[in-house]
């Protein structure tokens, strides 16, 4: 590979909100005349062949040929190449070849050390606790704190749900030179899984409704839905990456349906795993959601600034 390579990561089994940022940096660097590509493994997808999803074209909508956060990425930024294939090195160099992307998005790669970075992002959700005793298999901390060495830039999230200075002390004492920088989880609109069709949160704000999620941190997306204003009745979590079966979608609408819930709220990843085929009594509508660094400017100039130095040395 002879492109700059921008790894987001974190320290943990997922949840920390990765995929928004993925997209967050992505647009930008759209926005500043880069061509980024984006190379994942596609967790929980059919099949290991290496996948090359071109821009501008039809998407696959199928979560389980790509993986659950390619599908989303691919229906998010239909102008970026995404590659799909365990093998980062592999995927970046058909990136370069076939796409002429002039910089890489490495997703999930913090733990990743066979691929060369030449900024590591590293994410904190701020209301998990950040603690060595969570290492794997105890907890869902993937390495010791003193990982975070590593990182030149590191982003609090979820700060509108928990106190950030914990995290920063931790970040201060092992890497006194990283960049640390806070993003919220903003509501969009929400989305009618069945039909495609958009309308605004306020449409439901008021009215009960009944929570599923099977993300990393199904808690945070279920305090949001609280801080956004809905009045949630009954919550339901799945394990991280959950492929939905007609039966559990049909177990939902009778509980949603028994508390009188004028809907079920769900997040896009989740509505991307559900079965071709499918019945709810009750309307399922997922939150379109997007990551807002609270220092966007200062943030996407320490990115843009090591890019250019990695560049110079291409």
């Amino acid at each position: 590979m002879t492109r700059p390579v921008v790894s987001v990561g974190n320290l943990t089994v997922g949840g920390a909100g990765k995929t928004p940022l993925v997209a967050w940096i992505a647009r930008s660097l759209l926005q500043r005349g880069w061509t980024p590509g984006i190379l994942t493994r596609g967790y929980g997808r059919r099949g290991s062949d290496l996948l090359a999803l071109e821009p501008r074209s039809p998407r696959p909508a199928n979560a389980r040929a790509v993986g659950d956060e390619p599908a989303l990425l691919a229906r998010a930024l239909p102008e970026v190449p995404i590659v799909v294939c365990a093998d980062r090195y592999r995927a970046g160099r058909v990136a370069e070849v076939r796409f002429h992307v002039n910089v890489h998005i490495l997703d999930d790669g913090f733990q990743h050390l066979a691929l060369a970075r030449d900024v590591d992002v590293v994410l904190l959700d701020v209301t998990q606790e950040l603690s060595d005793r969570a290492l794997l298999p105890a907890g869902r901390q993937r390495e010791p704190c003193s990982g975070l060495a590593r990182a030149q830039l590191v982003v609090l999230t979820r700060v509108e749900l928990g106190d950030p200075r914990p995290a920063e002390k931790i970040v201060k004492q092992i890497n006194p030179q990283a960049g640390i920088f806070h993003s919220t989880t903003k509501l969009c609109r929400l989305v009618d899984v069945e039909g495609g069709r958009t309308c605004s949160p306020e449409v439901l704000r008021g009215k009960a409704v009944t929570v599923f999620c099977g993300i990393g941190n199904p808690r945070a997306f279920f305090a949001d839905l609280r801080t956004w204003g809905f009045t949630v009745v009954a919550e339901d979590a799945f394990p991280d990456h959950h492929t939905y079966t007609e039966e559990d979608l049909s177990r939902l609408s009778e509980k949603a349906r028994r508390a009188g819930a004028a809907a079920l709220l769900t997040t896009e990843k989740d509505a991307v795993n559900f079965p071709p085929f499918w019945d709810s009594e009750v309307p399922i509508l997922a939150c379109a959601i997007q990551t807002e660094v609270v220092e966007g400017g200062d943030f996407e100039k320490a990115l843009l600034e090591r890019l250019e130095a990695a560049k110079k040395t291409v």
